[in-house]
Formats: C-alpha cells, structure tokens, sequence
C-alpha cells in the first residue's frame, strides 16, 4: 500500500490486491516506529494520520522480578515523532488507502487474491487473480510482491529462501486496561517467562512468548492453568477475559529472507523478502523502509515503462544489508536472551549495561535508535513527484 501509494504519487499507473474485504485482522503488526513516521511526515500526511487515534510511547520499561528498568528512550532521536506510535494497522491501511484512493492512476482492488504469476518467456508481466466474480489476469510492466511471509508468487518462482531459524513461538492475547494500571508498555520478565504488555486504551494487546512448537503442550496444561499463568505474569487477580482459547492467538515465528528478491519483471519485498522475528516490532517497519527505497529507485523506470533487472538488482542491494543487521540482531536475542530464559527456573538480573543505563541514562538512547529508527532509514526521496 505505501509502495503503491508513492508510486502513484510520482506518476505511475498502480493497482493494489487486497485478498480480504476489509483490512480487519487481531494481532497484526501495530507499532509504527519514528522511521515510519518520518516517511508519513516526508508525504507531508502526518498532521492527519496523528488524527486517528492511537497512544505514544516515549519510553520502552522492562520488569526483571518487582524491579522496574527503563530500556529505551526515544526522545533524543533526530526525527520529528519522538515516539512509537500505537495503531491498528487496519487503520494504518485504511489511512493509506484513503489517501491512495484520491490519486486518479491508483486503483485498490478489495477481494482480489494473486494466484499465479503470468509470463512471457522468463520475464513476469503481471498476475493471475482470484476474484467473488471470477478469474481475473491483470498484466503489468512490474510487479510487486508484498504478500507476506507465506507469499504465494514467491512459491511460483523457484527462488531459494534462507531459513535462519526461531527458537520461540508467541501468542497473542487481550487484557482488560484496569483503573491504576501504568499508560506505558512493558516487558515482564520471570522465571522461564517473558511477556510483554502493549497499552491500548481500554485494554493490554499482549504476548506471552513460548519454545518453538510449545503451544500444544500449553493447551494441554488446560485454560484455568493457562489464566494463572497469565494473571501472575500480569500481576492481576484474574485474566478471565481469556474466555477459550479462541482468544488466544499463535504466531508462529520464521526468521528467513530470500537469497535474490527478484527476476525479471518481479519484485519481493517486505514479509515476502524477508520474514522478521517479533523481536523490537520491527517487521512493519521495514517492510515500509522497503517500500520507501523500491519506489525512489524504480519510479522513473516506471514512467518510462522500461524496468531492467539492473534497477531490481538496486532496491535488494539498498535494502539487504539493513535486512541482515536488522535479522542478525533479532537471532542473537532469540538465541541468547529468550532461549535460555524460556527454560530457566529463576528469574534474571538484568544486564548490567541496563542497571547502568539507569544512572548514565543517554545510554537509553543507544537502544531507542536501533528501534525506531533501524539500520539506514529510507527517506523519500526529494524531486521524485516533481513532473
């Protein structure tokens, strides 16, 4: 959508595929970091989008046993939203789209699901779609996958996908917002648990994190079990509003990213490039910075109608390496931090670069950049809908 949108922007005829009527999902990425507020901010949207509502977080916080630590700090960044905003990204989309849907080359095709890729010879033209009124084939100078994790083009193509491996599973889950509780996220941190708290407004969104493949075993222990779990971790009286287990959702993690993210007349990107762990809510956040990098590089080819794979081969060289440092980081947490806290009988104390950080505390910047702005943050590009 943000691709879409900013191409469109610049000059080029786009169409976008939503598979679903609406963009109503539970539990899809909600964070949207200051790299992407800044984009919004470039597309000159962002007195608007803060008009949605939504909560800030200026200061991530970790509990280590009854102890409370501050990990990030995000008001120093150089940015012009120093802090994470906190949106459901069904209306995240739904602003996008708004604003696509006010361009006279876009066109948003709701309950249009990509099936197949067409071809002529090597080089991919456009796609083959699943509509309420039938088949559909929809030709195209480029296309652009940005289905997700699961990417079914990306299953036509052959491509090698590198799996790096994921320790952890995570399910989501719902809590009441209770009168006294803190406005502010946290991470709760115990013995063989790490639960993270997200505020918004009447309730927590959260995550309990599991061993890879650990959610039968959790089941099987029974709900009233599970509850406790969840009321202790939450250091509530109860969690009753986990009804069943209907309530619970699984995600289940994948680390991995594609060895070449194009061929000719294809392009990957985002969850279908590059599958990110939960670790840092990052994933939302570089598919934008993706999408940012594949529209300054390829919206002159575009308007030209003459994409080579050269110009392809630049959006993966551009965004590669932030993918790599970004996954790099995210598997030594899994493997370091999350790993051997799942299965620990005692609960942590926590680094000592974090109990420093409380008293030399521009050391919480360290870690609040590295969140909400990433590695290389993509801006758009100046000129780029100057006709």
């Amino acid at each position: 959508m943000m691709c879409g949108y900013i191409l469109a922007r610049a000059g080029v005829d786009v169409i976008v595929l939503e598979k679903h009527e609406d963009f109503l999902r539970d539990f899809r990425g909600d964070t949207v970091h200051p790299s992407t507020l800044e984009v919004i901010h470039e597309l000159g949207l962002l007195p608007d989008f803060l008009k949605r509502p939504h909560q800030e977080v200026t200061y991530l916080k970790a509990d280590f046993g009854e102890r409370q630590y501050t990990v990030g700090d995000f008001t120093h960044l150089p940015t012009q939203c120093k802090f994470i905003a906190l949106m459901p990204q069904r209306d995240f989309l739904d602003f996008l789209a708004e604003k696509a849907r006010a361009l006279p080359n876009f066109r948003l095709l709701m309950e249009t699901e990509a099936t197949d890729l067409i071809r002529d010879g090597r080089t991919v033209c456009g796609i083959v779609a699943r509509t309420k009124n039938g088949e559909q084939r929809i030709t195209a100078h480029l296309t652009i996958g940005a289905d997700g994790r699961h990417s079914v083009l990306r299953d036509r193509t052959g491509l090698t996908l590198d799996d790096l491996g994921a320790p952890i599973d995570v399910l989501w889950l719902r809590l009441a917002h209770l009168p006294g509780d803190a406005d502010e996220p946290v991470a709760r941190i115990g013995a063989g648990q790490f639960f993270i708290m997200l505020h918004r407004g009447d309730y927590w969104q959260c995550a309990l994190v599991i061993p890879k493949g650990g959610y039968a075993a959790v089941r099987e222990q029974g709900l009233e079990k599970f509850r406790a779990r969840i009321a202790a971790i939450a250091r509530r009286a109860s969690a009753d509003e986990i009804r069943d287990w209907d309530d619970v959702k699984l995600l289940t993690v994948s680390v991995n990213r594609l060895k070449r993210w194009h061929q000719p007349g294809l392009l990957f990107i985002g969850d279908a490039a590059h599958a990110m762990s939960p670790v840092g809510g990052v994933g939302i956040n570089l598919a934008i910075q993706d999408a940012v990098a594949a529209a300054n590089i390829l919206a002159a080819p575009l308007r030209c109608k003459r994409v080579r794979p050269t110009d392809l081969a630049r959006v993966q060289t551009r965004r590669m390496f932030p993918t790599r440092a970004t996954q790099a980081a995210q598997v030594a947490v899994q493997n370091r931090v999350l790993n051997p806290l799942l299965v620990s009988t005692r609960t942590p104390k926590a680094p000592s670069i974090l109990r420093l950080a409380q008293h030399w505390t521009f050391l919480q910047r360290i870690p609040a950049r590295l969140v909400g702005m990433g590695v290389r943050p993509e801006h758009v590009r100046r000129g780029l809908f100057t006709k």
